[in-house]
């Protein structure tokens, strides 16, 4: 079998590259060594940028109607149980009533994975382009300067399987068999705690429980926080995850009902465990995203505490940044400096988003031990509410992450021609738009229900502001058709995105970030070179 990719693992992240491949016109064929049942579904938020994403490969409706009720209040609650002592609550809106944000024509979204898989899987399957092999086990790979042999094994039949690729690319998790395979070693700190997940089954939960509707229940008992309860489908299923160590977590020891039980603060209220999970929170990054045609993303190149949700969403940005890269290689328009900057540029942003979850975490565990916490005395209810309202404070870092989100960027990429502006601040909890070169171009409003980010993704893109920008754009069109490079011109008459962008000139990647901006374009064919990795 051939293919010009081969995608190692049918998670959000492999499924996410083949859609954005076959959207570029590109097959792809992805591997999964287990059946494709998402029985235990970690991820579940879905960022702005990601939801971006997916606006362009045109299922994000499709996502957000995948199930999760718009008028379930995303509060976050901090309580002994949820039967038990509120200390505090940060109140957040419904999906629903949650206005969209000045800066994205889209909002946040909760889809677990078990959701979200057969969203990207059915996408898939409509583009008519790439495959999806299961019970397909990659043992090994070889390349050469043209291709990638892949030795895998059907383990339906127990037959062995050889697949020639163009590119391979590993988006096969923390384990990765493709990174353990190129020698690539992963640098950070390897284990930050051991915690067990508990998928349990509640009909009516938070009214036998005498609770209002939360994203997330964050238990603390007089040892300090011990674990959370995680909505799942806004309606019967949630997620415990216990925080202790190895030893504390013997599969065989582990008691799941007790810990249920504790974390609803009743033996009186019946749950069904659905499975059990046992991982071990790190913060871990590669030290390189591929070597020659083979490439890694996702958690096969980092590993983050889930607190902040940025695991997943930081594996979405990898595709983001990969997919037109093997486009350019594919279609034969990509330099040779293409793809060594995957690594350049997204790597920073790993490292970034790594210790940011473990900032996170470190405030989930912050509350000091407080032997007498779940008392019903005056002393008792003074903590409560003394732990409550700094835990409060704490953690809206965490909730309010637009900065974050939305404001990672290329300052370094030697793919991006500085302007020599300066950049503006990198503040997790706030985003400030901008036009710089590497930043995420910004969004503005073109006509109703059309953004900016509606123009950019299959080629490169040239907006022009003004009538002298669209003469001068006609240098970049014809140094580009001479490289075979895609690009399209956009004249833009918006004040407001002319104000946005800052310079009657911006060449945006197919990545919707800013290559270069300025007013002239006399030196075009020097930038086209640079953008497409050709020098």
């Amino acid at each position: 079998m051939s293919t010009p990719v081969a995608i190692v693992g049918a998670g959000p992240v492999g499924l996410s590259l083949a859609l954005d491949l076959a959207w570029r016109g590109i097959d792809a064929m992805v591997l999964e060594k287990e059946d494709g049942h998402v029985t235990h579904p970690r991820a579940g938020f879905v960022s702005v940028r990601t939801m971006e994403l997916f606006r362009r490969w045109g299922i994000a409706q499709a996502v957000r109607e995948s199930g999760f009720p718009g008028d379930f209040a995303l509060s976050i609650e901090f309580c002994t149980s949820l039967a038990g002592h509120t200390l505090a609550r940060d109140e957040y809106p419904a999906l629903a009533a949650m206005p969209l944000p000045e800066w994205s024509p889209e909002k946040k979204q909760r889809c677990p994975q078990h959701w979200l898989d057969p969203v990207l899987k059915r996408a898939l399957w409509d583009s008519g382009r790439g495959t999806i092999r299961v019970e397909t086990r990659v043992d090994g790979f070889e390349q050469d300067a043209e291709h990638v042999l892949i030795r895998a094994t059907d383990l339906r039949r127990n037959a062995p399987l050889a697949i020639r690729a163009d590119y391979l690319v590993g988006c096969d998790g923390a384990g990765s068999t493709i990174r353990t395979g190129l020698g690539i070693e992963m640098e950070g700190r390897g284990h930050l705690n051991y915690s067990m997940s508990v998928l349990f089954s509640c009909p009516g939960l938070l009214e036998q429980c005498g609770k209002q509707a939360a994203e997330r229940f964050l238990l603390i008992g007089p040892e300090g926080t011990w674990g959370n309860v995680t909505v799942i489908d806004g309606r019967d299923v949630w997620r415990l995850t216990v925080y202790g160590t190895a030893a504390k977590f013997d599969m065989e020891a582990f008691d799941a009902r007790a810990w249920v039980q504790r974390a609803l603060g009743t033996d009186r209220i019946a749950f069904e465990v659905v499975s059990i999970l046992p991982w071990k929170r790190a913060e871990l990054v590669a030290g390189s995203y591929g070597r020659g045609r083979v490439l890694l993303a996702g958690d096969a190149v980092h590993t983050m505490s889930p607190t902040g949700g940025m695991g997943m969403n930081t594996g979405l940005g990898d595709v983001a940044d990969l997919g037109w890269k093997l486009q350019a290689m594919i279609e034969g328009w990509g330099g040779p400096a293409l793809l060594p900057a995957y690594t350049q540029e997204r790597q920073p942003v790993a490292v970034r988003n790594a210790a940011y979850s473990t900032h996170n975490y470190k405030t989930w565990v912050s509350p000091p031990r407080c032997e007498y916490l779940l008392e019903d005395t005056a002393q008792a209810e003074a903590a409560r509410r003394e732990i409550g309202e700094q835990m409060k404070r704490a953690t809206q870092y965490e909730w309010q992450s637009w900065g974050l989100q939305m404001g990672y960027r290329y300052d370094e990429s030697p793919l991006c021609v500085a302007d020599g502006t300066p950049p503006v601040p990198d503040e997790y909890s706030r985003y400030e738009q901008t036009a710089r070169p590497g930043a995420r171009a910004p969004h503005a409003w073109l006509e109703p229900g059309r953004s900016t980010l509606d123009l950019f993704g299959r080629g490169f893109t040239l907006l022009a502001f003004g009538d002298g920008a669209m003469a001068e754009a006609a240098r970049f069109v014809r140094e580009a058709d001479r490289r075979g490079m895609p690009l399209a011109v956009h004249r833009i008459e918006s004040g407001q995105a002319a104000r946005a962008y800052g310079a009657p000139l911006v060449l945006v990647r197919p990545d919707g970030h800013v290559a270069w901006r300025g007013a002239e374009a006399r030196d075009a064919a020097r930038i086209v070179d640079i953008v497409r990795g050709a020098r």
